[in-house]
């Protein structure tokens, strides 16, 4: 009797430790169940939350957008005065959207981006093309030379030639692409030259580089925008760009600037030094790659003060490279400079 006793008491004692411990499964899968349940509400609702993101987004950026498209259109037959208010207030409000666009960034799809950076990009076309138009500047003329000049200019220029930034070297120099460029700042089909613009001559102007082989230039200075076509082997330092800087068919080349907004095509074995506030973009490129923006000079300062770029900012390291969209799975088209590869000094 006693020992039936101590056995069940034995086995009730087991049977009781049997209940407490099936208990504490059930709490611990049932607390995994609610955590799940946890994660998969708030997922839903960062979801809704980018949602509503984006679609503010999109209805804020076609409404200014409309905005902008009308005060262009109502250029068209304005005094010259009227007109010139009317494209700085384009200007202004371009700008605005510009920076919208950056600081939308982090939720934007890719497809957002770039249809939004696409529509942005056909506002600035637009707004220059009114602006000849509304304003339209001097013709280009070429200046008579003697003929001394001309037979310098006959002979090859050597490497550290400063080249005359009014005069180019012959009437191809003047056009890009086939078409006499009557009203670009820059410089075109140049070989072998140490190219310089001062920063009278490019303040706030749109500036275009094409066609150089083996060149340094030196542009001091804040221009509006940047255009660099068809280059090889060249070296070209600039001083902070207040909005856009385009790069198409660039190859074997070092380039240094500051700017809002970088969009680089079709681009090989480049070197960018690059000071940027929103993010860099390239397409159709490999073989590209970047370090921070470390080219100094006098007025450097005034300059990034006049440009209205955020000194502080420098997202240098983010790239967008739209042929490869694998996330979580780095780009092979574009590497970061490693600290010991990286200019330090420019020469002149």
């Amino acid at each position: 009797m006693d020992v039936t006793a101590g056995e069940s008491q034995g086995n009730g004692h087991d049977g009781e430790g049997s209940a407490v411990k099936i208990p504490e499964r059930l709490l611990k899968r049932d607390q995994a169940r609610t955590e799940d349940a946890e994660r998969r509400k708030e997922a839903k609702e960062n979801q809704s939350v980018t949602e509503e993101k984006s679609e503010f987004f999109s209805s804020t950026f076609s409404r200014e957008r409309a905005a902008i498209e009308e005060l262009l259109s109502g250029c068209s037959g304005a005094d010259r005065a009227a007109a010139a208010q009317t494209l700085e207030e384009v200007t202004a409000k371009t700008q605005q959207l510009q920076k919208f666009l950056n600081d939308s960034m982090v939720f934007l799809t890719q497809y957002e981006l770039r249809q939004a950076q696409a529509s942005l990009q056909k506002l600035q076309t637009g707004l220059a093309e009114k602006r000849d138009e509304a304003l339209p500047k001097k013709k280009f003329a070429f200046r008579a030379r003697s003929k001394a000049k001309e037979e310098v200019a006959a002979a090859p220029p050597p490497a550290d030639t400063l080249a005359d930034a009014g005069t180019p070297a012959d009437p191809d120099s003047a056009k890009v692409d086939g078409a006499v460029n009557s009203e670009q700042c820059g410089f075109s089909s140049m070989d072998n030259m140490v190219l310089t613009k001062t920063a009278e001559e490019i303040q706030r102007q749109d500036i275009l580089l094409t066609h150089l082989t083996n060149c340094k230039v030196r542009l001091f200075g804040s221009p509006s925008t940047l255009h660099i076509k068809h280059v090889s082997g060249c070296e070209i330092l600039c001083g902070p760009v207040s909005s856009s800087v385009f790069v198409d068919h660039c190859r074997d080349s070092t380039l240094a600037f500051p700017c809002q907004q970088l969009r680089t095509h079709n681009t090989t074995d480049t070197r960018v030094y690059l000071h940027v506030t929103s993010r860099a973009i390239i397409e159709d490129c490999h073989g590209v790659s970047f370090a921070p923006f470390s080219w100094s000079y006098p007025t450097l300062d005034e300059d990034f003060s006049s440009s209205g770029l955020d000194r502080d900012r420098n997202n240098w390291t983010q790239v967008d490279d739209f042929n490869w969209l694998a996330a979580g799975t780095p780009s092979p088209n574009w590497t970061v400079i490693p600290d010991v590869d990286r200019k330090t000094s420019w020469e002149p």
